[in-house]
């Protein structure tokens, strides 16, 4: 539990937050640039800072500790995909960018129609209440009542509450700052609590002798019944590039960019930042298994590994840094989430079903539509508990369903010229489809027959499911596409590697130099350094 010392940390740690809130809803303009992309004027080491703290929620922190409390680690590659996020700012961010847009689903209407606009933006906003609200929610309920002892359901929604009504009036510009300081702190504190974490199990060779040298082994075999490693590969490489390169929730903060130069060193950073999880969440999970199995912590649930172990092995004061810390993930990624949401519902559906709206009523219908959503994730949560026992494997395994069509849509939209609308259109309607009905056999398979095809299909390996989920809509897009009219060329100008003019690529290469080439590479290795040190020998 908590001291008063924890408590003046805390307190101190959340005026800052509170006076950075303050200063940028004083700063902010009522137009929907301003609010949505904080004006399109942020520098690389925001975006950066933005990106990891947004995808590093509550949910990270305590369920990859989790991961590693629950022999699931495997599960790591999700985390190594900081190659996957340096994808978006060399490859997507440029194109994004001469598009000018807003948002994801603005894209796609640019490249190909007003129906996948739609299509997406809906099913977006459906998207992050399943993956990210409801599941944020519940994470912060977990962290909250494990820290301060109160009820799970009050910690939660007051967490709701209040960084609902930063975001609310402050917007994205709000968001962004905010999660500058909340990355620093939750580093700077998870850094400690590994540190101490070794030191206390008599460091890694100790610890390893503790709970097996196989257990710290991410690849399992091809035949494992949970994570085959080449399934496990293609699927979350799926996953990551829709999730990294063309979900708004990420994409939006390297939008807010000065312009693509400071975009993509934003992404670069961002990426860098992301190698850090593994060491700061995942270890501490594997530390709490190493002390309760030499019966010097008890716990019942993995999920719960992480603030048992801070409550446990962190002196006064510190334990109320990294206290702070889980809050600040907890709220950067709820900020993230309710902005983007907001985003979307006023940008791609409201607006366009209103057109001559004012840019204030605009920020307004933004602002309610971020409380609905809210409302809507917490109704969620106990559905949620049904699909998977460890929080970041029900993370993972629903985005698997939902990744699919979405990343063969962008990604052949930008590599292949011939894609079109109808294509596009098609395969959104059948890939969400197919994703809505194997979440439903996945929760009704006990009730299914044995050996139908229905519970083979809501039976199989959410890995091996997404793998061919993704095949079967690249062969869908291509098919349709190649069955009707060639796209207008006014859909592919400077939309498609095949039509970038000369003027374009110069001006692209002139937005990086060496150093972000060098650092670009330098990640890549650190990368596979870490697949190599993660074998179990």
């Amino acid at each position: 539990m908590l001291d008063s010392l924890d408590w003046v940390t805390i307190s101190i740690y959340f005026a800052i937050l509170l006076g950075i809130a303050v200063w940028v809803i004083l700063k902010k303009k009522d137009n929907t640039e301003d609010y949505f992309l904080a004006g399109r004027n942020v520098g690389w080491f925001v975006v950066g800072a933005s990106i990891f703290a947004s995808n590093i929620g509550s949910e990270h922190v305590v369920g990859l500790a989790g991961t590693g409390a629950s022999n699931k680690l495997p599960m790591l590659i999700y985390e190594i995909h900081a190659w996957i996020v340096l994808l978006l700012g060399w490859v997507f961010l440029p194109f994004y960018a001469r598009a000018g847009v807003f948002t994801m689903p603005e894209f796609l209407e640019k490249r190909f129609d007003a129906r996948a606009r739609w299509i997406l933006s809906v099913f977006s906003i459906v998207a992050y209440v399943l993956t990210k609200i409801s599941v944020t929610i519940y994470a912060g309920g977990v962290v909250v009542s494990a820290l301060l002892g109160i009820d799970f359901w009050t910690g939660a929604i007051a967490t709701v509450v209040l960084t609902g009504i930063y975001t609310v009036l402050g917007g994205m510009r709000a968001v962004v700052y905010t999660e500058t300081l909340q990355a620093i702190i939750l580093v700077l504190g998870a850094a400690a609590l590994t540190v101490i974490g070794l030191d206390r199990v008599g460091g890694w060779e100790s610890m390893r002798e503790t709970v097996s040298p196989e257990y710290l082994n991410m690849w399992r075999s091809a035949t494992d019944p949970d994570f085959p490693w080449p399934w496990l590969i293609i699927s979350s490489t799926i996953v990551g590039i829709w999730y990294w390169c063309t979900d708004q929730y990420i994409v939006q903060r390297a939008l807010t960019a000065k312009n693509i130069k400071e975009g993509r060193r934003g992404t670069i950073f961002g990426a860098l930042l992301k190698l850090m999880p593994v060491f700061l969440f995942l270890i501490p999970g594997v530390i709490a298994l190493t002390l309760k199995m030499r019966g010097e912590l008890h716990w019942d649930n993995p999920d719960e590994a992480f603030p048992v172990l801070m409550s446990n092995l962190l002196p006064s004061g510190l334990r109320g840094l990294v206290a702070a810390g889980l809050l600040a993930a907890l709220m950067s990624s709820l900020a993230s989430v309710f902005n983007s949401c907001s985003t979307l519902f006023t940008v791609d559906i409201y607006k366009k079903l209103r057109p001559g709206t004012p840019e204030k009523k605009l920020v307004r219908t933004g602002q309610i539509a971020t409380a609905i959503v809210v409302v809507i994730g917490i109704i969620w949560i106990p559905i949620m508990a049904n699909i998977s026992g460890v929080l970041y494997e029900y993370l993972q395994s629903v985005q698997s369903y939902i990744a699919p069509p979405i990343a063969a849509v962008f990604l052949l939209g930008i590599f292949m010229k011939r894609v079109n609308a109808q294509g596009a259109f098609v395969t959104l309607i059948v890939g969400f489809l197919g994703g809505a009905l194997r979440i439903s056999l996945e929760l009704a398979k006990d009730h299914l027959e044995p050996g139908s095809w229905l519970y083979t299909l809501g039976a199989v390996n959410y890995l091996i499911f997404a793998a061919w989920f993704f095949l079967f809509c690249i062969v869908v897009l291509v098919g349709v596409s190649l069955m009707t009219p060639a796209p207008e060329p006014e859909k592919i100008a400077n939309l498609t590697y095949a039509t970038i003019t000369r003027e374009e690529k110069e001006r692209n290469k002139a937005s990086y130099n060496w150093k972000d080439i060098v650092v670009s590479v330098g990640i890549l290795v650190i990368v596979i350094g870490i697949m190599i040190w993660f074998n179990g020998k």
